[in-house]
């Protein structure tokens, strides 16, 4: 039996489906919160819970081989530290507890890129860099980086566990509507006018749900593992979506740095406006960040790999046509 926490999330979603494909038993553990359509159809056990309630993880994982960590709060806005904090490091010691308790074969955690320690540019990132639990981007980026911690510590008192840090996922089926799915439908509408400069490093949304399940058969006890796509320009990035949705790239581009200064006061606007963020200063120092990232490690002991951002942006462009999205 597998147990996905976050199942009904983007990349957890996709993480099901990848298990039942290969023939496995899925339970999935959802709070009495969370938006099911997802996983509509889907022959899985569900079973109601929160990681903050560790009573309720110890009912889900009961009689797991493999428990996949995925469920937390993932955010680009400034907010309540102790929120994020409670969600993401105290609701991760208490999977560890309850996987410890139920003798789960295998912990898979699913961190972040951010979770680990940036190195200037020019050096590429790869498993020799720490995670850094005082990083100046963020609480969620902190919050991370010490539960990362916690599942790698929790594998020398007797856990099997490992960690995967997924770079910027994007992709298909995504029903929740991510920042990133967000900005593919803003642009097929006409609606994205001014873009910047920068660079990031994009994965697959279905390449991270199969390398979360090679981290499980093949991954080594207390080790970590990136799971980075492919770097690509924002110039490059507005030109192959401008290709696969016949829409034209905005006209106007500003610099990073006039970028991440409007995204100091930009979390201000989308609260009074109550809508849905976009860009903020988190982002735009994401887009100026050290992305060249090695997935070398993964390639190597996994068998780990991710096709190229064009065929994923392709392949979302047909899905959202698909589903009626656009």
């Amino acid at each position: 039996m597998e147990v996905v926490t976050g199942g009904t999330g983007c990349i957890g979603g996709v993480l099901v489906r990848e298990l039942l494909a290969r023939g496995k038993k899925v339970r999935v553990l959802v709070r009495h919160t969370s938006d099911l359509s997802l996983l509509d159809g889907l022959e899985i056990e569900k079973v109601p819970g929160d990681i903050l309630d560790a009573s309720s993880l110890v009912e889900a994982f009961e009689g797991a081989e493999t428990v996949y960590h995925l469920a937390g709060i993932v955010t680009i806005m400034p907010g309540d530290r102790e929120l994020i904090r409670r969600n993401n490091l105290d609701g991760t010691i208490n999977v560890i507890s309850a996987c410890l308790r139920c003798g789960v074969r295998r912990l898979v955690y699913a961190s972040s890129i951010h979770a680990l320690k940036e190195p200037p540019i020019g050096t590429v990132i790869d498993e020799s860099m720490p995670f850094d639990i005082n990083c100046r981007r963020g609480e969620y980026d902190r919050s991370k980086a010490a539960a990362s911690v916690e599942v790698i510590k929790a594998a020398s008192n007797g856990l099997d566990s490992v960690v995967v840090c997924p770079t910027g996922v994007i992709g298909p089926y995504d029903f929740r509507g991510a920042l990133t799915t967000r900005t593919f439908i803003d642009f097929a509408m006409g609606r994205m006018k001014i873009t910047t400069g920068g660079a990031y490093d994009f994965v697959d949304v279905r390449d991270v749900a199969e390398g979360l399940a090679m981290a499980a058969e093949k991954g080594e006890k207390g080790e970590f593992y990136i799971l980075s796509g492919e770097r690509i320009t924002m110039d490059e990035f507005m030109k192959i979506l401008s290709e696969a949705s016949g829409v034209e790239p905005p006209k106007y581009k500003i610099p990073a740095w006039i970028a991440g200064a409007a995204g100091m006061v930009s979390p201000l606007y989308y609260w009074l406006a109550r809508k849905t963020p976009r860009f903020t200063y988190y982002t735009i120092d994401t887009l100026r960040s050290n992305s060249y990232i090695s997935h070398e490690k993964a390639s190597r002991e996994l068998g780990y790999n991710p096709r190229p951002v064009r065929e994923s942006i392709n392949d979302t462009f047909q899905w959202m046509k698909e589903n009626k999205i656009l």
